[in-house]
């Protein structure tokens, strides 16, 4: 990879050949998720196999799309950072309940174009809201962000959620088989090679389970080899009041989330995200929603097992996951293409997943280990966000009894504790002291300032930088 004095880590081109390996390494890690929403949307409503094949394709072309928009940026859409885009989970809950309830797929889409010009216009109220989140803050959602993911590597690693063989020791000894691959590769591998080991990983990984009967190419056969998505398939969209209240709280969360998600690949590429850029990369998710709308597919989001991926393998090149992009449009024009790269088994992925969340966390440590603990309440506001943020993921049913939009919001683990860190970090760091109380004479913590949380943000990023 060609550097200069002059060019970002963020901007530069690597060669073809890195470039399309690298790209490689970034489809691989979000493909089982992108397909998924589709799967399970179009599962619920019980749509023929031709019409989930369809949901499939339109939705890794407008992954690509999306991808492309916020990578290479538009004028003032894209953060113009390594962000790969995929369909939100926050979604799946409403977008099932109005699909099978609620006026079938004409109603969702209706919905998510609403949703999508609702983001673009909030885009800049959310890039001044950038203040707020402080490396306290920060370092506790990408913390957030890395354990939430984890029980996705261990479903992957198991055999897949739904799985037949599910927890079966075959399938967890191919995950870890693929883990020690990875690590192996990273520890010893020339530096060339050592950035592609999730690559390595499941290449092994996929080579070793064929012999064993892990994989099953039957769809490959039966697969177009090519096909286009074209606008409103399923017919008109129709605009209901109910279905787009719930895509709007939809919305709210996955902003949250990309937030999130944004600032994590700016402390890790070292391109701190100012709130013009916030904006920006918002309202691309918002005109990546739009399209999602009229081609077919779902609400689109940052997706965070990619932030790890450019934590782990340290290639911060925006162009590598435009190239990634670009693999998905054409996974989305080609799908005996798609066909082949969803045949990799599950455990496979699982093993590489486990190193790439467990980096996002790591990096998430990393960021808080630049707070001061000493004489406050900033522990309290980690350990109180992290409690939050991770009680939907190992109670997935805590919050079955309340309201739908209540659900939305705090069956996210991501947007449950980010909502909770800025809120606390307010309530202790920002607020006035309460009269005669000794926490007014401590000093505030370095980058933590009341009053000053956007020079305590630049500060502590670039000490961490």
């Amino acid at each position: 990879m060609t550097t200069t004095a002059d060019v970002h880590p963020v901007d530069e081109i690597p060669p073809v050949r890195q470039l399309t390996a690298f790209g490689l390494q970034h489809v691989l890690a979000m493909y089982a998720g992108a397909v998924a929403v589709p799967l399970i949307v179009g599962g619920a409503m019980r749509l023929s196999p031709a019409d989930l094949a369809y949901l499939i394709t339109a939705d890794l072309l407008v992954c690509g799309v999306a991808t492309l928009i916020q990578c290479v940026g538009c004028w003032r859409f894209g953060v113009r950072l390594p962000i790969m885009q995929g369909c939100t989970f926050a979604a799946v809950s409403p977008m099932v309940l109005i699909g099978t309830t609620g006026g079938g797929l004409p109603a969702i889409y209706g919905s998510v174009i609403v949703a999508g010009l609702a983001i673009m216009l909030l885009a800049p109220v959310f890039g001044r809201l950038l203040r707020f989140f402080p490396p306290l803050v920060t370092g506790t959602v990408i913390l957030i962000i890395g354990v939430s993911l984890l029980p996705v590597a261990g479903n992957w690693a198991a055999g897949g959620a739904g799985a037949k063989d599910f927890g079966e020791p075959k399938n967890l000894a191919l995950a870890a088989f693929v883990l020690v691959v990875v690590l192996g590769v990273q520890r010893f591998a020339p530096a060339s090679l050592s950035r592609i080991a999730v690559l390595i990983g499941i290449a092994v990984g996929l080579a070793v389970a064929v012999p064993f009967g892990f994989t099953d190419f039957g769809g490959v056969g039966d697969a177009d080899w090519v096909g286009i998505s074209t606008p409103f398939h399923f017919g008109a969209p129709e605009f209901k009041a109910s279905a787009i209240v719930s895509m709007l709280v939809v919305a709210l969360v996955t902003m949250t989330e990309t937030t999130g998600d944004l600032i994590a690949v700016g402390e890790l590429t070292g391109r701190r995200v100012e709130p013009r850029s916030l904006a920006d990369g918002l309202r691309a998710d918002g005109l990546s929603t739009v399209l999602g709308g009229v081609f077919n597919t779902f609400p689109y989001t940052a997706y965070a097992q990619n932030v790890g991926l450019v934590g782990m393998t340290r290639v911060r090149s925006r162009w590598v996951v435009a190239a990634a992009g670009g693999m998905l449009v054409l996974l989305g024009l080609l799908p005996k293409l798609g066909a082949v790269v969803a045949a990799i088994p599950a455990p496979v992925l699982g093993g590489a997943g486990l190193v790439m969340f467990g980096t996002v966390a790591a990096s998430g440590v990393r960021t808080l280990a630049q707070v001061d603990f000493k004489d406050n309440n900033n522990l309290t506001v980690v350990a109180v966000s992290v409690a939050i943020g991770m009680l939907p993921v190992g109670v997935p049913t805590v919050y079955e009894k309340f309201p739908d939009w209540f659900q939305t919001v705090m069956n996210s683990g991501i947007s449950a504790g980010c909502l909770s860190a800025i809120v606390l970090n307010l309530l202790f760091n920002h607020l006035p002291a309460r009269a005669g109380s000794d926490s007014g004479s401590v000093a505030e913590p370095e980058g933590l300032p009341v009053g000053g949380g956007e020079n305590a943000v630049e500060q502590s990023r670039e000490e961490a930088v």
